[in-house]
């Protein structure tokens, strides 16, 4: 059984969510936000993200990490905001010897929703049905509960591509 916690970065808000996957069977263990309005400064972000992920990891002892990637919008310093963070979070992770899988937004989008255009919205509704919730989750929570569920489905079909015997006329053949 794979533990897996998925992070969504953000200077202000940094979501995570943990899940299990158990075969083809997702679980849901915990989700939430941490939140850094009241920090000062930036380092002073950094630290109570760091902090905070650190935290999770030692609550429910995930075995991997999925987190999604910086995309450069409009605004230089967002998206340098947003790496710092991400950053924070990557540290917190290594500190604990766990390995760290990057993805894109629409790589997220895409294993979740379906398309990689999907909105907030269906992404939460989506976690919402993947994972049996009785309520949707906050939205950034349930982006990095979809990085989780992506990354819990790339991983299995990885293991489905080492389990394929041969592959004939371009065709693979399990």
């Amino acid at each position: 059984m794979a533990v897996v916690l998925g992070i969504d970065p953000g200077s202000r808000i940094t979501g995570y969510g943990v899940i299990s996957a158990e075969g083809s069977r997702l679980i849901y263990i915990d989700s939430g936000c941490i939140r850094t309005e009241s920090a000062r400064d930036l380092s002073e972000k950094l630290d109570m993200i760091c902090r905070g992920i650190d935290q999770v990891i030692r609550l429910h002892s995930p075995t991997e990490v999925g987190i999604e990637q910086v995309f450069m919008a409009r605004n230089a310093d967002s998206a340098l905001k947003l790496g710092q963070a991400r950053g924070a979070a990557i540290v917190a992770c290594t500190l604990n010897n766990l390995p760290v899988h990057e993805y894109s937004a629409r790589q997220v989008k895409q294993s979740v929703v379906g398309t990689g255009a999907a909105d907030k919205t269906q992404v939460q509704h989506m976690i919402r049905h993947l994972l049996n919730l009785t309520q949707s989750p906050q939205a950034d929570a349930a982006d990095a509960l979809g990085v989780a569920v992506c990354h819990t489905h790339m991983n299995q079909g990885m293991i489905r591509l080492a389990g394929a015997r041969k592959i004939r006329r371009g065709r693979l053949r399990l």
